[in-house]
Protein backbone atom coordinates (compact mmCIF):
# COMPACT_ATOMS: atom_id res chain seq x y z
CA UNK A 1 0.00 0.00 0.00
CA UNK A 2 2.85 2.42 0.80
CA UNK A 3 4.31 1.90 -2.69
CA UNK A 4 1.16 2.91 -4.53
CA UNK A 5 1.38 6.21 -6.46
CA UNK A 6 0.07 9.32 -4.72
CA UNK A 7 -3.66 9.89 -5.24
CA UNK A 8 -5.02 13.09 -3.71
CA UNK A 9 -8.60 11.79 -3.95
CA UNK A 10 -7.74 8.55 -2.11
CA UNK A 11 -4.93 9.41 0.35
CA UNK A 12 -3.29 6.79 2.56
CA UNK A 13 -3.41 8.01 6.17
CA UNK A 14 -1.68 6.16 9.01
CA UNK A 15 -2.88 6.61 12.57
CA UNK A 16 -1.88 5.50 16.03
CA UNK A 17 -2.29 6.71 19.59
CA UNK A 18 -0.12 7.08 22.66
CA UNK A 19 -0.99 7.47 26.34
CA UNK A 20 0.93 10.21 28.16
CA UNK A 21 1.44 10.60 31.90
CA UNK A 22 1.27 14.24 33.00
CA UNK A 23 3.96 15.01 35.57
CA UNK A 24 4.46 18.20 37.58
CA UNK A 25 7.75 19.36 39.07
CA UNK A 26 7.77 19.54 42.88
CA UNK A 27 10.80 21.86 42.92
CA UNK A 28 11.87 24.47 40.39
CA UNK A 29 14.71 23.05 38.24
CA UNK A 30 18.07 24.79 38.40
CA UNK A 31 18.87 26.31 35.00
CA UNK A 32 21.68 24.97 32.83
CA UNK A 33 25.10 26.60 33.17
CA UNK A 34 28.12 26.52 30.94
CA UNK A 35 29.29 22.90 30.86
CA UNK A 36 26.45 21.72 33.15
CA UNK A 37 22.93 20.60 32.13
CA UNK A 38 19.70 21.70 33.80
CA UNK A 39 19.29 20.06 37.22
CA UNK A 40 15.91 18.45 37.85
CA UNK A 41 14.87 16.96 41.20
CA UNK A 42 13.98 13.27 41.08
CA UNK A 43 10.69 13.87 42.95
CA UNK A 44 7.60 14.66 40.92
CA UNK A 45 3.83 14.86 41.26
CA UNK A 46 1.51 12.85 39.02
CA UNK A 47 -1.14 15.02 37.41
CA UNK A 48 -3.28 12.53 35.53
CA UNK A 49 -3.00 11.14 32.04
CA UNK A 50 -3.91 12.13 28.50
CA UNK A 51 -3.96 10.50 25.10
CA UNK A 52 -2.47 11.58 21.77
CA UNK A 53 -4.10 10.56 18.49
CA UNK A 54 -1.59 10.93 15.66
CA UNK A 55 -2.52 10.97 11.96
CA UNK A 56 0.04 11.16 9.15
CA UNK A 57 -0.05 11.12 5.37
CA UNK A 58 3.47 9.85 4.53
CA UNK A 59 3.44 10.73 0.82
CA UNK A 60 2.38 14.33 1.52
CA UNK A 61 4.68 14.95 4.50
CA UNK A 62 1.64 15.86 6.64
CA UNK A 63 0.80 14.91 10.17
CA UNK A 64 -1.51 16.02 13.00
CA UNK A 65 -1.42 15.22 16.71
CA UNK A 66 -4.57 15.67 18.78
CA UNK A 67 -4.67 15.48 22.58
CA UNK A 68 -7.72 13.92 24.23
CA UNK A 69 -8.57 13.12 27.80
CA UNK A 70 -9.26 9.46 27.09
CA UNK A 71 -8.95 6.84 24.35
CA UNK A 72 -12.45 5.47 23.91
CA UNK A 73 -14.44 4.41 20.84
CA UNK A 74 -16.26 7.76 20.88
CA UNK A 75 -13.00 9.75 21.15
CA UNK A 76 -11.61 7.84 18.14
CA UNK A 77 -14.82 8.33 16.17
CA UNK A 78 -14.78 12.09 16.79
CA UNK A 79 -11.21 12.32 15.46
CA UNK A 80 -12.15 10.25 12.39
CA UNK A 81 -15.04 12.63 11.72
CA UNK A 82 -12.66 15.63 11.94
CA UNK A 83 -10.21 13.88 9.64
CA UNK A 84 -12.87 13.18 7.01
CA UNK A 85 -14.89 16.39 7.23
CA UNK A 86 -12.18 18.96 7.96
CA UNK A 87 -8.70 17.73 6.98
CA UNK A 88 -9.79 15.63 3.96
CA UNK A 89 -13.20 17.05 3.09
CA UNK A 90 -12.41 17.09 -0.66
CA UNK A 91 -11.31 13.44 -0.86
CA UNK A 92 -13.54 10.67 -2.11
CA UNK A 93 -12.14 7.99 0.20
CA UNK A 94 -9.54 8.02 2.96
CA UNK A 95 -7.52 4.81 3.24
CA UNK A 96 -6.73 4.45 6.95
CA UNK A 97 -3.89 2.23 8.21
CA UNK A 98 -4.12 1.40 11.93
CA UNK A 99 -3.52 -1.44 14.36
CA UNK A 100 -6.10 -3.89 15.68
CA UNK A 101 -7.08 -1.98 18.82
CA UNK A 102 -10.69 -2.71 19.72
CA UNK A 103 -11.80 0.92 19.10
CA UNK A 104 -10.49 1.00 15.51
CA UNK A 105 -13.74 -0.28 14.02
CA UNK A 106 -16.50 1.15 11.88
CA UNK A 107 -18.90 0.25 14.70
CA UNK A 108 -17.29 3.03 16.79
CA UNK A 109 -18.73 5.59 14.37
CA UNK A 110 -22.25 4.21 14.93
CA UNK A 111 -21.65 4.33 18.68
CA UNK A 112 -20.71 8.03 18.52
CA UNK A 113 -23.07 9.44 15.88
CA UNK A 114 -26.58 9.15 14.51
CA UNK A 115 -26.90 6.34 11.94
CA UNK A 116 -27.11 8.74 8.98
CA UNK A 117 -23.93 10.58 10.01
CA UNK A 118 -22.09 7.34 10.77
CA UNK A 119 -23.10 5.89 7.39
CA UNK A 120 -21.86 9.01 5.57
CA UNK A 121 -18.47 8.65 7.29
CA UNK A 122 -18.26 4.88 6.74
CA UNK A 123 -18.80 5.32 3.00
CA UNK A 124 -15.68 7.53 2.81
CA UNK A 125 -13.42 5.38 5.01
CA UNK A 126 -11.45 2.27 4.03
CA UNK A 127 -9.67 0.70 7.02
CA UNK A 128 -6.61 -1.56 6.71
CA UNK A 129 -5.35 -3.13 9.94
CA UNK A 130 -1.71 -4.03 10.42
CA UNK A 131 -1.12 -7.73 11.16
CA UNK A 132 -1.32 -8.90 14.76
CA UNK A 133 2.08 -8.23 16.40
CA UNK A 134 2.96 -6.22 13.28
CA UNK A 135 1.98 -2.72 14.38
CA UNK A 136 5.55 -1.63 13.52
CA UNK A 137 4.37 -1.73 9.88
CA UNK A 138 2.34 1.40 10.62
CA UNK A 139 4.23 4.58 9.62
CA UNK A 140 2.35 6.46 12.36
CA UNK A 141 4.56 4.61 14.87
CA UNK A 142 7.62 6.26 13.29
CA UNK A 143 6.01 9.68 13.73
CA UNK A 144 5.05 8.86 17.33
CA UNK A 145 8.65 7.86 17.99
CA UNK A 146 9.84 11.22 16.61
CA UNK A 147 7.23 13.05 18.70
CA UNK A 148 8.35 11.22 21.84
CA UNK A 149 12.05 11.94 21.28
CA UNK A 150 11.68 15.54 20.13
CA UNK A 151 8.83 16.74 22.31
CA UNK A 152 7.79 14.42 25.14
CA UNK A 153 11.17 13.42 26.62
CA UNK A 154 10.65 15.68 29.67
CA UNK A 155 8.08 16.32 32.35
CA UNK A 156 4.88 17.84 31.00
CA UNK A 157 2.68 19.15 33.82
CA UNK A 158 -0.81 19.45 32.28
CA UNK A 159 -2.97 18.91 29.23
CA UNK A 160 -2.75 22.54 28.11
CA UNK A 161 1.06 22.36 27.94
CA UNK A 162 0.84 19.00 26.13
CA UNK A 163 -1.52 20.50 23.53
CA UNK A 164 0.77 23.50 22.98
CA UNK A 165 3.89 21.34 22.64
CA UNK A 166 2.36 18.75 20.28
CA UNK A 167 0.78 21.47 18.10
CA UNK A 168 4.10 23.32 17.81
CA UNK A 169 5.83 20.01 16.95
CA UNK A 170 3.53 18.93 14.11
CA UNK A 171 3.19 22.44 12.65
CA UNK A 172 6.99 22.70 12.44
CA UNK A 173 7.33 19.20 10.91
CA UNK A 174 4.62 19.97 8.37
CA UNK A 175 6.36 23.23 7.49
CA UNK A 176 9.63 21.34 6.91
CA UNK A 177 7.75 18.71 4.85
CA UNK A 178 9.37 15.90 6.81
CA UNK A 179 8.49 12.61 5.14
CA UNK A 180 9.20 8.92 5.73
CA UNK A 181 11.35 6.94 3.31
CA UNK A 182 9.67 3.52 3.59
CA UNK A 183 12.17 0.84 2.51
CA UNK A 184 10.28 -2.32 3.50
CA UNK A 185 9.04 -4.00 0.30
CA UNK A 186 6.52 -6.73 -0.47
CA UNK A 187 9.44 -9.08 -1.21
CA UNK A 188 10.84 -8.33 2.27
CA UNK A 189 7.41 -8.99 3.77
CA UNK A 190 7.18 -12.41 2.12
CA UNK A 191 10.41 -13.40 3.91
CA UNK A 192 10.02 -11.60 7.24
CA UNK A 193 6.27 -12.21 7.62
CA UNK A 194 6.18 -15.69 6.09
CA UNK A 195 4.08 -17.04 8.96
CA UNK A 196 1.25 -14.61 8.06
CA UNK A 197 0.90 -15.74 4.45
CA UNK A 198 -1.44 -18.67 3.68
CA UNK A 199 0.28 -22.00 3.14
CA UNK A 200 -0.76 -23.81 -0.04
CA UNK A 201 -0.65 -27.57 0.19
CA UNK A 202 -0.05 -29.48 -3.04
Amino acid sequence: MYHQPYDSKHPVICMDEKPVQLVKQTRIPLPAKSGQPELVDYEYERNGTANIFLFTEPLAGWRKAVVSERRTSVDWAIEIQRLLEQDYADCETVILVCDNLNIHKLASLYQAFAPSTARRLVERLEIHHTPKHGSWLNIAEIELSALTRQCLDRRIPDRETLEQETSAWFIERNHLQKSVDWQFTTADARIRLKRLYPQIES
